[in-house]
């Protein structure tokens, strides 16, 4: 990835106005309904805001394309940014242009921020990565179910669903469903699920995934 040379300059913590031009030539992002003026507390204030409406993320979730997140790099409010992943896996930040941070953890996403942003830019920098909305994931469900089409995975479980969970969002079962034929489409993958013996196995399960199509069978009798 290339990047454009700045002299390295040591981070300060006096505010400036967040839509003035970056090093590139374009408006920095500022964070939506936050104002700043001469003499107030921005960057404390812009912290709150930010924290206040983050998502607690499970540790190990890994960014992918079209969540959401907000960048603070602290002492530095013309660097904090509110941007979504773009159908590459990046993002387009100030100062380092294109940044690709689909796959990272929120902490390695940070890591890697602060990595770039202190090799040219910034003296001993400090960044946080939060989680404000995660992509719109969809999973499909089809046949003997009373409300059949799509959804939205559950905001609480962007990486998957049970089987039985995702059943009962399409409405449950209809009269002439048969729970032991279900089929799951994932990509190029036909998965057989026998939901009627999960219903009775005491904690075994079938996570549903982001792009999954469930089809219930019908009854033969």
């Amino acid at each position: 990835m290339a990047i454009s040379i700045a002299p390295l300059r040591a981070q300060t913590n006096t505010s400036s106005d967040a839509n003035r031009p970056n090093a590139a030539g374009s408006p920095v992002s500022a964070l939506p309904g936050s104002t700043k003026s001469a003499g107030s507390s921005g960057s404390s204030n812009s912290v709150i805001v930010l924290a206040a409406s983050a998502i607690s993320a499970p540790s190990d979730y890994r960014l992918t394309t079209d969540d959401q997140i907000a960048i603070e790099v602290y002492g530095e409010d013309e660097l904090r940014s509110v941007v979504r992943l773009n159908a590459d896996g990046a993002v387009s930040l100030p100062l380092l242009g294109s940044v690709h941070l689909a796959g990272l953890t929120l902490n390695q996403a940070a890591a890697r921020l602060t990595e770039l942003y202190g090799k040219d830019y910034l003296l001993n920098p400090k960044v946080n990565v939060m989680l404000i909305g995660y992509a719109k994931r969809r999973f499909a469900v089809l046949g003997q179910v009373n409300r059949p089409g799509s959804y939205e995975m559950p905001e609480g479980s962007p990486g998957g669903i049970d089987v039985l969970e995702a059943i009962a969002i399409a409405g449950g079962y209809t009269r002439i469903a048969a729970p032991q034929r279900i089929s799951v489409r994932r990509r190029d993958q036909i998965l057989r699920v026998d939901a009627k013996r999960l219903a009775h196995s005491g904690g075994k399960s079938f996570q549903i995934q982001p792009g999954d199509t469930i089809t219930v069978g019908e009854s033969i009798f």
